[in-house]
């Protein structure tokens, strides 16, 4: 950081000042002092100034006496976020001040009268404020001015007070030189640990306890924040109140105060310093620490007395009191920043976040990356790339330096062993210093490489070295120490680094510079200073090198000096130039003798030593090139970095560009030509060519592109010069000023429509090639097609898919056409593309992919079978799980896979419990008995489980239909091939293993169910219909029905069928054959002991009733032998003849006159019962009227 004095306000009536307070927020600065003084000023800007950050004049705006105390003020205080301000005075009187209509009123006043106000402190939210006084006593009070708690600390004398950022502790400081903490109820917790005093400790007064509130953020996690500073110098920095390792501090001043500035980087310590061997008075000084005891810069400060300091919000000055003046110095904070490739990279912190946010702001595009990295500790960059130097949190102790592009993305990286205080960098290799070692590294970036650059790449050169900075390499065969003796301290750390690609130099504390070759690492020089350097940079030829010392004086060092007398080359001479108040320069990138720096708030542009007018700039310097000079506002950028802005970009021309834009406007080329030959550069030559090619003044123009080495602009001149038409020529000039519509109009002029049709197909701008052909009487059809096709891509490009198909058909652009159909799900006109295209089009693929991914089977086979893709049309019929097209493929093309792929695929579906999807698998691919039995299996276990009737019938219904049409179809082919019909029993029973599946459980049942495949749904059915006939009171037929289920014993759970038959016959009072289901129902092996003794205990309270009797027996007479027979035997025992059954009523059908027949299950029901109905009951198949 760099800070210089730069306001003074003189205080009338020389009243001394004994503190200042400056407000956080809204700006407004608090000085009190003696008899009574209390001043309110501000400091701003003007709203309409061109110029911003610290080089915008500012005056004072507010200058308000504040009248109400009499002695002198002790303390003031802001509280920011409520606008409010907290004042005392030697008498103890506390005033309380509010902002109304822009001044400042007395709000509320309290006065103890007993002691003197010490110290005074609102905590972070600005809700509660602590009020100590020399005697004691201790007042928390809220906002609103009501009290909270007070509490007497009998027999301490307090001196200051501070809250912890979270608000839960209160530090009070002793005149005995202890802190106290305490909770924010008023209870004791304990002592600071205090260390820094050591044997000093007698007598030592704290006169400074500050706490960083952590508000804007950490410069790194678990930062120092709390400071406890003596009067003597001595000052210790605590992470927390609880620190045992402390950060230790002897300033060697005697101390008045000290604060921390907004985010907790750095502490400012105001006091005087005795000035060694000298025997004038003391000098007030501030001097700057780093939260780690580093010390950045110290500031002389004329006057007798300093008493207080105070930072400004942003941390961009600092206000000092000084007997009765107030003094402002300016701060330029040494942000971490770079810049390269038109990107600024930046780092601030967030109070949210332990990381360190770095921010890549692409400024041409004005994009930014930020990237979070928790221990940053510095950057440079060079080029395309810039460096990171972090440290790693894994507790090695390594360090590790990181590579990235201009999105922040890294592209290498590197672990060292070294801190990396100092970094350069150069085209390939990095630079870091620690204070005793520096280290040199080879990275690699993801580019190009020639032959040339992976042969030197190949080269068995050094790629990393680390160096102490006392060894004295030579390049060649060097041994160099190692171990422990590698990394030992050094006498003259390193201070400062800066490298080229052939040059790098190291300064070091004591003033000395080392020079070193590269690539060799060879030391060839050393250069003595008389002060330390901060600062190193050397210009684009490294021949001069430039100096900023800490004091901001820059100066200037001759590397490449000779004797004027002998010629031979001497040790570098410091030239005979100096400037003071310095915080940045940079070399002009294309001449040696060209550079800018900034001096306070002015920028200075140097040409051989020689200053150009001044500008007025806070800006950092981020490039100097073709005379221009690019800065940015990192200020400005600071307050709101999350969303940086190209108002906060400066871009400055020289003085030298300024005055040659003039001439060519006001004189002629040869006079400017004169003072440009006088102020030679490439920029200003091709200013000059411009101005004379547009007045078409060839011979200068070549001229000047000659000076600039401008090879084509030289052909260009030369091409436009050789051309008769003077039209022509300045067609060609307007082109190469873009000026293109004049060029175009020029053209068609002298009737060269071929010349702008060329010019609009370089430019790319293609519908006006398409206007230019249409002009045309015959048009170019390959032209017009190119121009058709590019129009169309940009439409595509914009997804405007519509206006895309318009310019691709009519310029049979069938590819692009096959996008935009499909992005615009126009698969009509997807399959008419198909049938126009050729056969076996490579195109033809492509569609056939986009209809498989919408799910369009036959399409996508259509397409891959014009391409003869067989085995693609395959693949895509079962990926879409259309087997049964797939396996007609198959058949057709002798594809043998297909059997396999389907048993392999149904086996997976199968280990993973998708039965239903296997079935339908099988269905689609025809194999149909494979999905019939996997469906007998599933309604054997649901009918195990006794789920609903109902369901299983349905289940048992699907299975037979896919056993029917099985049937069918074997029967269809076995006609075909004139087999037999037991040929065509045979493939009933089919099963190849490959397309089928095995099922050894049940399989028994399986095939005498694939024998008679209604079997099952005949057993739910009635089983169904005998429940229903029992609940609507028809027990005769209930029972007649149940009497039928017992066929279906292998189906249907014994136990349920005579359950069912003994209650339907109770009721119906056929008691006999209720006693034959009871005898059956206990014979059974499957039910359990207990539910055999109910069975028995319900049969006896039965039986002990009604003997078992059936009331009635109707009898009916055997069409076939006219024997009589129950009406509920369905095979008559005498001929043995089958009737079949109703499934209607569930009885035996005896008359076959009038039976109905259903079409689909050819099943029977008498025709009377039938009437009524629109379904079959059994197959729920539609009844056609016949």
């Amino acid at each position: 950081m760099f800070i210089y004095l730069s306001k003074k306000i003189a205080i009338p009536n020389n009243t001394r000042l004994r503190c200042v307070g400056w407000n956080k927020d809204q700006g407004y600065i608090a000085c009190g002092g003696d008899e009574g003084l209390l001043k309110v000023l501000k400091l701003e800007a003007g709203k309409d100034a061109k110029i911003k950050g610290l080089a915008a004049p500012s005056n004072l705006s507010m200058n308000q006496t504040l009248e109400g105390h009499s002695g002198a003020i002790q303390v003031v205080t802001w509280n920011s976020s409520h606008q409010k301000l907290t004042s005392s005075d030697q008498s103890g009187l506390i005033i309380v001040w509010m902002l109304y209509k822009g001044s400042w009123y007395e709000e509320m006043i309290n006065n103890r009268n007993k002691s003197v106000v010490r110290g005074m402190a609102w905590n972070s939210e600005g809700q509660k404020i602590c009020i100590v006084y020399e005697d004691g006593a201790v007042i928390v009070g809220s906002v609103d001015g009501n009290r909270i708690w007070g509490k007497e600390l009998k027999g301490h004398h307090l001196m200051g007070v501070e809250w912890s950022p979270d608000s839960r502790l209160l530090l009070f400081s002793l005149n005995n030189g202890e802190v106290h903490v305490y909770d924010n109820t008023g209870g004791f917790v304990s002592r600071l640990n205090i260390q820094c005093l050591g044997t000093m400790a007698l007598g030592a007064v704290i006169v400074g306890l500050t706490w960083y509130n952590g508000s804007n953020g950490y410069v790194e996690p678990d930062c120092p924040a709390l400071s406890v500073c003596y009067d003597n110098g001595r000052m210790q920095i605590m992470r927390n109140e609880s620190d045992d390792m402390p950060v230790l501090i002897d300033t060697g001043m005697s101390v008045c105060s000290c604060q921390w500035n907004h985010n907790g980087s750095v502490i400012a310590i105001a006091g005087t310093l005795q000035l060694s061997g000298m025997g004038e008075k003391d000098c007030n000084v501030v001097q700057f620490y780093t939260p780690f005891g580093e010390h950045l810069r110290t500031l002389k400060v004329p006057g007798k007395q300093i008493t207080s300091c105070s930072w400004e919000g942003g941390s961009l000055r600092i206000a000092l009191a000084v007997d009765s003046f107030i003094y402002f110095a300016n701060i330029r904070p040494d942000y971490r920043w770079c810049f390269f490739a038109n990107t600024v990279v930046y780092t601030y912190t967030k109070p949210e976040r332990t990381e360190t946010c770095v921010t890549f702001w692409d400024t041409r595009n004005n994009e930014h990356f930020i990237k979070h990295i928790k221990y940053l500790m510095g950057m440079a960059s060079y080029g395309e790339h810039c460096v990171l130097a972090v440290r790693t949190d894994d507790g090695s102790g390594q360090f590790g330096l990181i590579i990235c592009n201009a999105i922040g993305t890294p592209v290498d990286s590197k672990y060292i062993d070294i801190e990396p205080h100092y970094l350069s960098m150069s085209s390939s290799y990095v630079f870091a210093a620690s204070k005793e070692n520096f280290y040199l590294w080879h990275f690699k970036t993801p580019k190009a490489h020639s032959s040339m650059e992976l042969a030197n790449t190949l080269k068995p050169e050094r790629q990393e070295r680390l160096y102490h900075i006392d060894d004295t390499p030579t390049g060649v065969n060097d041994v160099f120490r190692e171990g422990d003796k590698l990394y030992e301290a050094t006498s003259d750390p390193i201070c400062c680094i800066t490298a080229s690609e052939r040059t790098l130099i190291i300064g070091k504390e004591s003033g000395a510079l080392q020079r070193y070759t590269l690539p060799h690492v060879s030391l060839t020089s050393r250069y003595t200073l008389p002060c330390r350097p901060h600062r190193l940079a050397l210009n684009c030829n490294s021949t001069r090198l430039a100096i900023i010392d800490i004091t901001g004086l820059l100066t200037f060092l001759d590397l490449d000096s000779r004797n004027a007398e002998t010629g031979q080359e001497v040790v570098g001479s410091v030239l005979k130039f100096e400037r003071k108040d310095v915080w940045d320069m940079c070399w002009a990138q294309d001449n040696p003798e060209l550079f800018a720096m900034m001096e306070k708030t002015r920028m200075y542009v140097f040409r051989n030593m020689d200053p150009e007018e001044p500008i007025a700039s806070s800006g950092y310097l981020c490039s100097f090139q073709d005379l221009e000079i690019r800065a940015v506002l990192l200020d400005e950028v600071m307050r709101e970095p999350d969303a940086p802005t190209t108002d906060h970009l400066l871009t400055l021309e020289v003085k030298s560009l300024r005055d040659t834009r003039d001439l060519l406007e006001k004189v002629s080329i040869k006079d400017a030509a004169a003072f440009i030959d006088e102020n030679p550069h490439p920029r200003l030559w091709r200013l000059l060519a411009e101005a004379a090619l547009e007045k078409q003044d060839f011979k200068n123009a070549e001229a000047a592109f000659v000076r600039c080495k401008d090879y084509p602009g030289i052909q260009l001149v030369k091409r436009i010069a050789s051309i008769q038409n003077e039209t022509l020529q300045k067609a060609e000039v307007a082109a190469y000023f873009k000026d293109f519509d004049e060029a175009e109009r020029l053209y068609l002029e002298v009737d060269r429509r071929d010349l702008a049709i060329s010019l609009r197909r370089k430019l790319g701008d293609w519908f006006k090639v398409v206007h230019l052909l249409k002009l045309g009487s015959s048009g170019d059809d390959v032209k017009m097609e190119e121009a058709l096709n590019n129009i169309g891509h940009y439409y595509a490009d914009n997804h405007k898919w519509d206006e895309a198909v318009k310019h691709f058909e009519p310029a049979h652009n069938h590819e692009m056409l096959a996008v935009c159909y499909y992005q615009l799900e126009d698969f009509l006109a997807l399959e008419s593309l198909v049938k126009s295209l050729p056969d076996n089009s490579p195109l033809l693929a492509i569609i056939a992919d986009k209809f498989t991914s919408v799910g369009m089977c036959q399409q996508a086979v259509a397409a891959y079978m014009k391409c003869n893709k067989v085995k693609s049309a395959i693949d895509n019929c079962v990926s879409l799980n259309q087997w049964h097209e797939a396996v007609e493929l198959a058949k057709q093309h002798n594809v043998t896979e297909i059997s396999a792929l389907l048993a392999r695929y149904a086996s997976h579906l199968l280990d993973k419990g998708d039965r239903l999807q296997a079935i339908e698998l099988y269905r689609k691919a025809d194999k149909l008995l494979d999905a019939a039995k996997l469906l007998y299996q599933i309604a054997e276990e649901e009918g195990k489980k006794k789920a609903r009737p109902l369901r299983i019938k349905k289940i048992y219904l699907l299975a037979a239909q896919l056993v029917q049409e099985h049937n069918a179809k074997m029967k269809e082919a076995m006609k075909d091939a004139e087999g037999s019909r037991s040929a065509a029993l045979m493939g009933l029973f089919d099963d190849d293993g490959t397309g089928g599946i095995a099922m050894e459980k049940g399989m028994n049942t399986q095939h005498s169910l694939l024998d008679n495949p209604w079997k099952g749904v005949e057993a739910y059915h009635f089983f169904l219909l005998a429940q229903r006939q029992l609940y609507e009171g028809y027990v005769d037929a209930a029972m007649k029905t149940c009497l039928h289920m017992r066929e279906y014993e292998g189906i249907l759970d014994p136990e349920d069928i005579y359950a069912l038959l003994a209650l339907a016959s109770c009721a119906n009072r056929a008691f006999a054959t209720c006693s034959r289901a009871f005898i059956k129902l206990e014979s059974l092996t499957e039910i359990t002991a207990s539910k055999k003794e109910n069975y028995e205990d319900l049969a006896m309270n039965i039986f002990m009733k009604y003997s078992p009797k059936d009331s009635r027996s109707n009898r009916a007479e055997c069409t076939n032998c006219e024997t009589m027979i129950p009406d509920w035997v369905s095979t008559c025992p005498s001929c043995n003849t089958r009737f079949p059954t109703c499934i209607v009523t569930g009885r035996p059908i005896m008359d076959m006159s009038a039976v109905w027949t259903c079409s689909s299950c050819k099943h029977s029901a008498l025709e009377q019962d039938m009437t009524m109905r629109a379904h079959c009951p059994l197959c729920h198949a539609v009844i056609v009227n016949q």
